[in-house]
């Protein structure tokens, strides 16, 4: 297994992003686990993937920078709540690790999976796609740059080739 989370943990880190939301996600896993072991970061753990949306918008109001730690599926529950971003102005940074690509065994994952870039482009969202483990630190940083500076959402997508294969069994 690559080391590409720890490669994301220290852009967060170069970066002064101290709150990360969540939702619990196996393809997270170890960066969440870097995360809420940092003390300069507060991780919090969400129920639905729109209400990292708005506790961003708070954490940027009270002057902290977050990213928002999703699965591809939860791209839909945050339709709404993405244009916040556009009329308020403030920056989103959105690491989700895509599902119902390389390998999926889960065909309820495939429709999301497959929408997702065109769902958060078409709702203003900068997409940056990797798919190869030496090249997510940079990719993160160059998302996270145009987030923070631009005060615009941007999405890093990990495709499903950097995930271990899931599966329902053993």
């Amino acid at each position: 297994m690559s080391n590409w989370p720890d490669g994301i943990f220290r852009v967060l880190l170069t970066l002064d992003v101290c709150q990360i939301a969540y939702v619990p996600d196996a393809g997270h896993t170890r960066l969440i686990k870097l995360c809420r072991d940092e003390p300069a970061m507060i991780a919090v753990p969400l129920t639905t993937e729109e209400e990292g949306v708005s506790l961003l918008a708070g954490a940027w109001l009270g002057g902290q920078r977050g990213v928002l730690l999703m699965q591809s599926s939860g791209v839909g529950n945050c339709i709404n709540m993405l244009g916040l971003t556009q009329s308020c102005r403030f920056p989103l940074l959105i690491i989700a690790t895509m599902r119902g690509q390389w390998q999926e065994f889960n065909p309820w994952q495939e429709p999301m999976g497959a929408a997702a870039g065109d769902v958060l482009s078409a709702m203003g969202v900068g997409i940056h796609e990797v798919d190869r483990p030496e090249y997510v630190e940079g990719t993160v940083q160059n998302a996270a740059v145009a987030a923070f500076a631009g005060e615009k959402a941007e999405a890093v997508l990990l495709h499903q080739k950097l995930m271990p294969v899931k599966t329902f069994g053993k």
